[in-house]
This record gives structure tokens, sequence and C-alpha cells, in this order.
């Protein structure tokens, strides 16, 4: 009787202990799956998130806070003043305002790539209040483009402002649609830009484009400098066939450019024998208030056959019909972001650069432009 008592006491306090064990590895459990929410709440990721990060090869950034921006703001652009070209159609004006920032293009290297820079950019403008939509591009993909430049051996266009570019849309690995020919001038001075009649003169349609562009300070960030490009877009089966490289041929198009042939043989060739691959990717739309919609995206230039990659550039852009139509408001907040995204992603800009530019010094003989 005494040994049935012990076993049975004996059996109990197992028993006592089992519920114990289990109950210790029970809440070791909870408490374990509730360490990584609270990682998630203090903004760290949590592993699947890390992992995700890993994989793309993204870099982790900080959003800034949104009062932490001091920088002289550079003296207001002054507006065109009236005047008309020679055959009396009034001078062009600026419809767009295009906010560029240009990128170390070593972090794209997939489409993943593209998606983070979306999500980060995207932290900044909640935390900041800034409307952004970005539901109507689920599921995109990147666009791939050819892009050339053509200029003389000596790169005379350049040096003098002026920018021929010719760009081809790929789909599926096929070229698609009409051959797109950009021309333009480029300058800091906006009567100067107004002034240069950029129209061609071709049978078929045409585009122009003034654009005020805003880009990082060329030694420093936290500020911004300003460009203006005038624009003239048209797609290649617009214009009469011919000898397209002879500046001869080019001066017709384009008679701004007569000044600067000097004799019949004169040609323009592919700048640095270099085509350049593009992969542009939309981020989404920006509301900044007041009317004012800017479109986004990000971008990275390769060059063709070794990929090598040479720049990116991160942009935004609104269109106005009047410059009115831009209340100061909107405008405080669109100059604002741009300061934002430099801070940002301070490690990975590039400064003092164009995407032009990059592609004229490819070969240690820098023109002598002062974009």
């Amino acid at each position: 009787m005494v040994n049935k008592a012990k076993k049975a006491k004996k059996a109990a306090k197992s028993a006592k202990a089992e519920r114990a064990l289990k109950k210790g590895a029970k809440a070791a459990k909870a408490e374990k799956a509730a360490k990584p929410a609270k990682k998630a709440v203090e903004g760290k990721p949590k592993k699947e998130e890390k992992l995700e990060v890993e994989k793309s090869g993204a870099v982790q950034v900080v959003v800034p806070a949104a009062d932490d921006f001091e920088f002289e703001r550079p003296e207001r652009t002054p507006d065109v003043k009236p005047g008309t070209y020679l055959d009396g159609h009034p001078l062009d004006n600026v419809h767009y305002l295009e906010c560029k920032v240009i990128l170390k293009p070593d972090d794209f290297t997939s489409a993943q790539s593209f998606h983070e820079f979306g999500r980060q950019f995207k932290k900044l403008t909640d935390q900041w209040g800034i409307r952004y939509s970005t539901a109507h591009l689920v599921g995109q993909q990147p666009q791939i483009k050819e892009v050339i430049f053509l200029d003389t051996a000596d790169f005379r266009l350049y040096n003098n402002a002026y920018i021929l570019r010719r760009r081809v849309t790929y789909e599926y690995g096929f070229p698609v649609g009409d051959p797109e020919i950009v021309f333009k001038f480029r300058h800091p001075d906006i009567q100067l830009c107004a002034e240069k009649d950029i129209r061609p003169h071709i049978p078929g349609l045409y585009r122009i484009k003034f654009k005020a562009e805003a880009l990082p300070l060329r030694d420093k960030l936290g500020g911004y400098r300003k460009l203006f490009s005038h624009n003239v877009q048209f797609g290649l089966s617009q214009v009469e066939p011919g000898d397209r490289t002879s500046m001869n041929f080019l001066t017709k198009v384009f008679p701004c450019l007569e000044p600067l042939r000097r004799s019949d043989s004169d040609r323009v060739e592919l700048v640095n024998q270099t085509i350049v691959e593009e992969v542009l990717f939309d981020l989404g739309v920006l509301d900044f208030g007041k009317g004012v919609l800017a479109k986004t995206n990000v971008a990275i230039w390769r060059r063709r056959g070794d990929h090598k990659p040479l720049v990116a550039e991160f942009a935004f852009q609104a269109k106005f019909d009047r410059r009115d139509e831009l209340h100061q408001k909107a405008i405080e907040r669109c100059e604002k972001l741009f300061l934002g995204v430099q801070k940002m992603f301070e490690k990975r800009v590039y400064l003092g650069a164009t995407k032009t530019g990059i592609v004229y010094r490819l070969n240690g003989n820098p023109p002598q432009n002062h974009e």
C-alpha cells in the first residue's frame, strides 16, 4: 500500500512537471512570436523583408525630417520678354517644370531594385504628407529604349548648347513605333533659350517642349541650379529622305545650326561610338495641391554591348499652360521634396553631371559645354 501511494505521488509530480514544461514552452513560443512584431513596429525590417532587400541589392535609407532643410533659394526665374521669330511667330514660353536628381547607377541591378527605390521614395511622400498615386502602375514592367547622340567629331553642337538625339522603343526585344528625334537648345539663360528658333523645316508633324529644369548644385547637396531646355520632338518618318548625317542636310532641317557648318563635307557621327540602352520605370503621380500634378520615373543608362552602367536619374515633371497656374504653395512643396530626395539618397547622388554629359565624356575628351 505504501509503495502504491509513493508511486501515485511520484506520477502526480511528473504530470505536474510535464504540464509546467508545456506551459513554459508555450510562453517562450509566444514571446518569440511577439519579438518580430515589436521590431516591425520600431521600423526594423522583418527577416523576410531583410532577405528581399538584400536580394534586390537596395541601399537602406533614412527618411529625413520635413523641417530639416536650410538652403539659399536661387533668384526667381524672369519671364520671357515678348518677341517674335523671323516669320512673326511669338517666342515660345516655358510650359514644363522638371526636377532631376542624377544618381550613381550601381544599385540598379534588377527590376526589383527599381521597385525598392519606388518603395523608399513612397516612405518619403507618406511621412511628409504629399499625395502620391501608384495604383495605376501595379504590374508594370520596365521600358527599354535605345538612345544615340549625333554630333560632329569636335562636338560642335554640344559645345554650343545644342543636343541631337534619336530614341527607339523596344518591346519583347524588337523595335516598335517611329524612331523619335529630339533636338534641343539647353542653357541657363531662359531668354537666350526662348529666342532660339528650334522649329524644324519638315513636311510632317512636330511638338515643341520648353522646360525649366532643376538639378542639384554642381559641388554639393542641399540646393539646386536651373537650366532651360527648348526642345522639338518628331518621328523620323516625318522627315524627307536624304543624307541625314550631312551638316548640309541638317542645316536645312534645323536652320539655327547654319552658323556651325564650316564646309560642305561636315558630318555628324555617333558620339563616342556609344549606343545607350535606357531602362525606365514609371513610379507614380505626385499631387502638390492647387492642381499641380507631376509624373515621376527613375531610369538607368547602360552602354549597349558590354552593358556597362553609365548613370541613373530620378525625375518628376509637371506641365502647365501659364506660369500663374503654379501656386506658390505647390512650388514650395515641389522644391522641398526635391531637396528631400537629395538628402534621403545622398550616398547615391552623382554631383556635377547630366546623362548627356556622361555620354560625351566617356572617352576622356570632355567637351566645353557649360550645362
